[in-house]
């Protein structure tokens, strides 16, 4: 789940660290798709070497998504999530390795979450089927035309997506079938291995890839400038991504965007909420419930080569007392940031992102090493002794942080409240019209995606025979509503009051239900919560310190509350063991999911006279704890011990099926080799020699080692693996089987190392820096002009231009304007130009001149912008690189080397030499005819600014030379620039 508001804080504040994916989609010709060849090379300019992949990120969107109806039934989810890989395989195109890793049985520390989610979806989705049943009984009342209900099977339960469900053992069949089918037929597959860690293998997905990736990158062979691209959504992920110090690490995710449209849980209809449902429409032909052409979600890079650039520069500490080391630094930063949230953890009171949480501590830390004289972490290891003079600095402005939250919490409500009172004015007696007043925040905005708005107003337009039946009436309330005249004042009752003296007293006396004067039970939470932070860190660094191991409380300490830490021992119980997948289900659902868990089970979930019936609650209580929304808040579950929760289940293992006992199992992941790979006749081979004997082994466990193209481990043969030549039935009903199946499946283990063997946290000998991105900070003069920022995940140095036929196209096309013939405004022609500044040029409008900004850097002086019909034309960079986006057409001017390509000419006038195809050679004009500015004797030289070649050298003054149109020479002693034009000016 990550830390909320995480990512979109760091895309704010590190904006350069997101590149939009360059993808390329099928095509349909005459009703055939046509797919892309993904083993082409990768259009986004770079090629990848691993793809990782959170499957639970894409498993909950396909089986459950918010901005489409949900699929029909678990084919349909199938193919989607299939759908899904495909995309994400076509978009990133790795050439090594893909890894696709479902989350496994968690720790003890994420069960406590994973539990408080299944708890909530379960009373949200009970709620949920009530309120629409009263939303229909309503509209049937009125006589509103609905769609038949749903039966309640139905209703999708999500909880299903966990270890042990048969929906996740179906899943593993399934993409056990889709490897075989793509490395078998997909040409972009070949070449490639697959590794597969399905539910049944402990771990959450995200984390068994990170210790895929320590595992691999510890063995001596590793290639230290591997490219990895991982693709999940939880912000966590950024984190993990920079603790494995690779130089070539890349988080691919879905792009966010708000405000998508979602279909009415009643009717299906987009384009209103369930709330505002009036019904459907018996033709359900006039009204589409399928989102409209080009609303597909986007996919994002986020560099993480270009977040440590962002780092380096910010956790830059001049004259320390010891070297210093930028590695050690990104640690210490990734540690900062568990005390803002985890999943593990809460977050303490004093910290919110939102209120720039991250930026207070990291300048604390800053400001402390100089006193601790030393990192805090170390490999996954934290110095408690420096931890303790972070916490006393933050300890000290707590007090302050509260006080100004809610200082600027009134002034917000005071703003809202005003806001509101402006618009409540007759608001219930209009109605919403284009004519209705709004403020200034309502009123319309640029389109920010065309193709998104475009799609907006076709969802708004399908919906309008449903939209039409809505009376006025309510029409009127929904609008009061909206105004907030009806809203209850929100400065309710809180009985902390953190912002007020007392404040520790009554936080622990309310959220903890102890003594105000308990100051031992304090320091035992923040005991308990320093182990914690420990647990995470070395979680994130060298793999899970204990599997038994949570943080026994719902609420955190305050940051002064973290007294004598310095002695606490951060070592945990050495060879704890996972859950198993059914008893695990057992800790995390709630009552209201008991059929996904084993039936003889079941009953424990729910008989009033189970040893363990308090685990279930069927009501629980939800504390806002000071946040606004219930999701934000914090559920009061009470937590599982799992000894009784074992001694409970212990009678009823026998009752088990064979598939249930079979679900039950740890596996091992799996491990698929084609024909292309040079590990095939090796793996191949383990089979062949097997022969009959292929039962004997698996059970005897042999394994033997692995090693192919950076892979590194032990293979063990599997009781899955398809015969060489066999088929392979679809579990999906419509899709084919895999026939004359060249596949080899093994089971795979990450090579072992020695209990107390530590990763190293650093860069590994041999890599590579990749090349920076960032402007840096110490250019010299010229340097700065040369430097152009990198737009995409490659430098590019392809030059846009246009031929001489399409300029000649564009000045036939384009309609000539004769109320000014482009003559510059009157105040201009009575001085010289060479006075203007360099940044300004003049752009032909309909109604005239407007003045437009251009690039400093560029060699025009004086570029033109000419706004008709989508067309534009703008001066450009010495480079040729356009550096404003624009709708519609784009010309581009080349301007290299004194080379003027990009020059246009317009009813007979130049301005400045600034021509097509023109060429100044000894003081003649060529090719000019018409109106001139020249006539008046005046060309430019720019600010004293002379061009020789590529060196520019600076002139005293400005000189000036006049000449008629056909034979202009140079001022005395001035020194005429032999060469072309360069940028469409004359230079002397």
């Amino acid at each position: 789940m990550g830390v909320p508001a995480f990512f979109r804080w760091l895309s704010r504040k590190y904006s350069s660290v997101i590149v939009e994916c360059i993808e390329q989609r099928p095509t349909d010709v005459d009703g055939q798709l046509v797919h892309i060849d993904s083993s082409l090379p990768n259009p986004n300019g770079i090629e990848f070497d691993n793809l990782y992949l959170d499957m639970n990120g894409i498993i909950h969107p396909c089986t459950h998504p918010e901005d489409k109806p949900a699929p029909k039934d678990e084919d349909e989810m199938m193919v989607a999530i299939f759908e899904c890989i495909d995309r994400l395989f076509r978009i990133v195109r790795p050439r090594k390795l893909l890894y696709m890793a479902i989350d496994g049985v968690a720790p003890r520390a994420k069960m406590n979450q994973q539990r408080s989610r299944r708890f909530r979806a379960s009373k949200e989705t009970q709620e949920k089927i009530e309120e629409i049943a009263r939303i229909r009984s309503e509209l049937q009342a009125k006589g509103a035309y609905l769609p038949p209900e749903k039966p309640k099977e139905a209703h999708f339960d999500s909880n299903c997506i966990t270890p042990g469900t048969p929906f996740m053992d179906r899943l593993s069949k399934c993409l056990h079938y889709y490897i075989h089918d793509r490395l078998n037929n997909d040409p972009g597959w070949k070449g490639i291995k697959v590794i597969l860690s399905d539910a049944n293998v402990p771990g959450e997905g995200e984390h068994k890839i990170m210790d895929y990736i320590r595992r691999q990158r510890a063995q001596p062979d590793h290639d230290p400038n591997t490219q990895h691209v991982l693709c999940g959504a939880d912000a966590d992920l950024i984190m993990l991504g920079l603790a494995t110090h690779e130089p070539n690490f890349t988080i691919i995710r879905e792009e966010f965007k708000p405000n998508k449209p979602r279909p009415c849980d009643v009717c299906g209809q987009l384009g209103h909420e369930m709330k505002e449902c009036t019904g459907s429409t018996p033709d359900a032909s006039l009204v589409r419930s399928d989102p409209a052409f080009g609303t597909q979600d986007n996919f994002i890079f986020v560099r993480l080569n270009v977040l440590r650039e962002y780092l380096q520069k910010e956790l830059q500490m001049p004259n320390l007392p010891f070297p210093y080391d930028f590695e050690r630094a990104l640690d210490d930063w990734v540690f900062m940031c568990f005390f803002v949230g985890n999943d593990f953890l809460p977050h303490l009171p004093s910290l919110e992102i939102r209120e720039g949480a991250v930026d207070r501590l990291v300048n604390l830390y800053k400001k402390c090493v100089y006193k601790t004289k030393g990192w805090v972490t170390d490999s996954g290891d934290v110095n408690l002794e420096r931890v303790q003079v972070i916490m006393d600095e933050l300890g000290h402005v707590e007090d302050e942080i509260f006080k100004r939250r809610h200082h600027n919490e009134l002034n917000f409500r005071a703003r809202d409240k005003a806001k509101k009172r402006q618009q409540a004015v007759n608001f219930g007696l209009l109605e919403k019209t284009q004519f209705a007043p709004m403020s200034v925040g309502d009123a319309a905005k640029p389109v920010q995606n065309a193709r998104q708005e475009a799609a907006n107003i076709r969802i708004a337009g399908m919906n309008a025979v449903a939209a039409q039946e809505e009376s006025n009436q309510r029409g009127r309330k929904r609008s009061a509503a909206e105004a907030g005249l009806d809203e209850e004042d929100e400065d309710k009752h809180d009985e902390v009051r953190l912002w007020e003296d007392g404040f520790k007293e009554r936080y622990y006396e309310s959220k903890f239900e102890v003594a105000r004067d308990n100051l031992e039970f304090r320091y035992r939470v923040a005991l308990q919560y320093v182990r914690g932070l420990c647990w995470v860190l070395r979680y994130y660094y060298q793999g899970c310190a204990s599997w038994k191991w949570y943080f026994p409380y719902h609420y955190a300490p305050f940051a002064s509350d973290f007294v004598n830490i310095c002695g606490l021992s951060t070592k945990f119980e050495k060879g704890t063991q996972p859950f198993r997948p059914l008893e695990q289900l057992m800790g995390v659902f709630p009552a209201a999911s008991s059929q996904h868990v084993p039936e003889p089970w079941a009953k424990l979930m729910s008989d009033p006279f189970s040893p363990i019936i308090d685990f279930y609650p069927t009501d629980f209580k939800i504390d806002l704890n000071g946040k606004k929304f219930a999701w934000q808040g914090v559920a009061l579950l009470p937590f599982v011990d799992e000894n009784r929760l074992f001694k409970a289940l212990e009678p009823y293992y026998k009752d088990l099926s064979q598939a249930e006992k079979q679900r039950n199992m740890r596996g091992h992941d799996r491990l698929y080799v084609g024909p292309g790979q040079p590990s095939y006749d090796f793996v191949r081979g383990l089979y062949e020699r097997a022969g009959r004997e292929l039962r004997t082994l698996i059970v005897n466990e042999q394994r033997y080692p692995y090693r192919s193209q950076g892979v590194r481990g032990d293979v063990m043969l599997s009781p899955d693996n398809v015969c060489i030549g066999g088929q392979l039935a679809s579990p999906v009903v419509g899709l084919p089987p895999v026939l004359d199946n060249r596949v080899v499946c093994v089971r795979f283990q990450d090579p072992q190392y020695p209990d107390d063997f530590i990763f190293p946290a650093r860069r590994l000998k041999g890599a590579t820096e990749p090349q920076r991105v960032l402007k840096p900070g110490d250019l010299s003069a010229q340097e700065n002009r040369n430097w152009r920022p990198q737009i995409g995940m490659v430098r590019s140095n392809t030059v846009a231009s246009l031929e001489l036929a399409g300029h000649r196209m564009l000045g036939h096309s384009l309609p000539r304007d004769r109320s000014y013939s482009n003559v510059p405004p009157p105040q201009h022609q009575q001085h010289a130009y060479g006075q203007h500044n360099r940044s300004q040029s003049f752009g032909p409008q309909r109604s005239g001149y407007v003045p437009h900004n251009t690039n400093a850097q560029s060699f025009n002086s004086q570029g033109h912008s000419q706004n008709r019909s989508g067309y534009q034309q703008n001066g450009q960079d010495r480079f040729g690189q356009n550096q404003n986006r624009h709708q519609g057409y784009r010309q581009q001017s080349n301007n290299q080397g004194g080379h003027q390509q990009g020059g246009y000419r317009q009813g007979g006038y130049q301005q400045g030499a600034h021509q097509q195809g023109g060429n100044h050679q000894g003081g003649h004009h060529q090719g000019g005819q018409g109106y001139s500015s020249a006539q008046h004797g005046y060309s430019s030289y720019q600010s004293g600014h002379r061009y020789d070649g590529q060196q520019e050298k600076y002139g005293s003054a400005p000189k000036y030379a006049r000449g008629s149109q056909s034979d202009r020479r140079p001022a005395p002693g001035s020194n005429r620039y032999q060469g072309r034009n360069q940028g469409g000016s004359t230079w002397r």
